[in-house]
């Protein structure tokens, strides 16, 4: 890890923000994002026991990402569609997918749910991240391709190489990069680990050597 860069990304941004995600402007920012509410609906919307109704698992996870500024408004009704059309069946395979997921063998419900998006064209990395970064905030990632992109670069991450398509092996680098590199600087900048690539996405677009 280069800690150096990360440093000077946090020297950036507290410059502009001293108390981070704290300061007065970054939580007028937060509460466009809904980040809270969003939170304790995927908490309460997908605990085990939800998932004995795959229908409801399916509609939450529609009202999830549709409400959600973290993904696309090009995907947000492509998605919609896609769960609408979903046979009974279908809609089992999603659900247990998910629940993989969050609760079981993650890169095997990963896995899964990507294949089943990509029968549509619809195997997004936000569609497929969205969801576990709102279940666990301060565990898993939100991956936005432009950001990803940037961090690879910026900070020289070798071992990751990114690809549109979502596949395991980066998400689980990612996360874990992420997860570590916060540990790094001040807290402030971490209440989610979504505002933590919101803080690293600010501060990369300060930075002259990053590729935007």
């Amino acid at each position: 890890m280069d800690v150096k860069k990360l440093k000077t990304a946090e020297a950036i941004f507290m410059a502009q923000y001293p108390q981070g995600f704290e300061s007065a402007e970054m939580a007028n920012v937060s509460k466009r994002h809904n980040m809270s509410k969003l939170v304790e609906f995927a908490q309460s919307s997908f605990t085990k026991r939800k998932f004995n109704d795959a229908a409801q698992i399916c509609e939450s996870m529609v009202k999830l990402i549709g409400r959600s500024s973290m993904v696309s408004m090009f995907e947000k009704p492509k998605f919609r569609d896609f769960v609408k059309c979903l046979d009974s069946n279908e809609q089992h395979f999603l659900a247990n997918a998910m629940k993989r997921l969050l609760h079981g063998k993650q890169e095997t419900g990963f896995e899964a749910l990507v294949e089943l998006l990509a029968t549509q064209k619809l195997a997004k990395w936000s569609l497929v991240s969205a969801v576990p970064a709102y279940f666990a905030p301060d565990v898993e990632v939100f991956v936005k391709p432009t950001t990803a992109k940037g961090v690879v670069a910026h900070f020289e991450l070798d071992a990751l190489v990114y690809r549109p398509r979502p596949y395991w092996a980066f998400y689980q680098g990612y996360r874990s990069w992420i997860n570590e590199a916060k540990k790094k600087v001040d807290h402030r900048l971490s209440p989610s680990n979504p505002a933590f690539t919101g803080f690293l996405m600010m501060a990369m677009k300060q930075m002259p050597d990053v590729v935007k």
